[in-house]
């Protein structure tokens, strides 16, 4: 039963990611034939202004977003959990834009709504605002227009926000409100160590995500990565070297290099994991 699932991610994943190892060792054009040059794309990359931008420009990008997003995701969960009437409709609501976040119409909203004449800068003229920036096209602010569109997509976290709470046992509230801890003890007493397995799920699957991100920086920017490079996500750079630079071995390095990075970053997770991540057996 298991075959076609197996056949899948040999044909699928495994060969292409043993085609790209290899390629990564090459000097690869696409249309001539690849040639060995060991790890000299590696080393070229340690020199390249591009990548050391488009690393600095995602790492801002995942280490500022995600942990808003949680924030935002864990208060609106826990504010759904009081036992709202209509919860699926809002939970529903909640989550749309989660669906919709990576999409190419969303992007495209953005950049309309953050432009010179867009509807922020508008709505902030009607209350007397005057200069008023392009906040996706200045350097300084357009990055931060693409954090606010990964926050604005916290419904999917929160629906798993939302069912760990429904999994924490009410008999634990009542116990802490007969011995006399107030709302805030038994939300850090309570609530925060019976939900660490699923703050740390969502933790490694939006930091996983965030870092391949792609459809937001290229749609904003036009695919150039702009203005100075403020919004080059390396998922977009990594794009720009294989598809219209046409430097495959290069791209494939620098798809390597992510992947160790993601790696590398969920290998800490779990292992600080062992540390503040409780399970309701009382193992960590």
């Amino acid at each position: 039963m298991l075959i076609p699932w197996l056949l899948g991610l040999v044909t699928i994943t495994g060969i292409p990611m043993i085609a790209s190892l290899v390629l990564s060792f090459t000097d690869y054009r696409l249309l001539s034939t690849p040639s060995f040059i060991g790890v000299g794309n590696y080393i070229d990359l340690m020199s390249d202004p591009h990548f050391w931008n488009s690393i600095g420009v995602t790492f801002t990008y995942v280490f500022v977003s995600v942990p808003l997003q949680l924030l935002f995701a864990l208060a609106l969960a826990m504010v759904l959990n009081k036992g709202l009437s209509g919860l699926r409709i809002y939970r529903s609501a909640i989550y749309l834009p989660s669906l919709l976040g990576a999409s190419v119409t969303v992007g495209i909203l953005w950049k309309q709504l953050f432009s010179q004449d867009g509807l922020l800068n508008g709505l902030l003229a009607s209350f007397g605002a005057q200069d008023l920036p392009s906040w996706i096209g200045d350097p300084d602010y357009a990055l931060w227009t693409l954090i606010v569109m990964n926050v604005w997509t916290f419904g999917s976290p929160m629906v798993v926000f939302l069912a760990g709470l429904r999994q924490i046992p009410a008999e634990y509230y009542e116990a802490a409100a007969v011995d006399g801890a107030g709302k805030v003890r038994q939300f850090l007493h309570i609530t925060i160590p019976m939900l660490t397995p699923v703050v740390f799920f969502n933790v490694v699957l939006q930091f996983i995500r965030a870092f391949q991100a792609f459809t937001p920086s290229y749609v904003v920017s036009g695919g150039t990565g702009g203005p100075v490079d403020s919004t080059l996500f390396y998922s977009l750079y990594l794009y720009q070297k294989a598809f219209q630079q046409f430097d495959m071995g290069y791209a494939s390095a620098l798809a390597w290099v992510l992947f160790l990075i993601i790696g590398i970053l969920t290998a800490v997770n779990f292992i600080g994991s062992r540390y503040w991540v409780f399970y309701g057996d009382g193992t960590t």
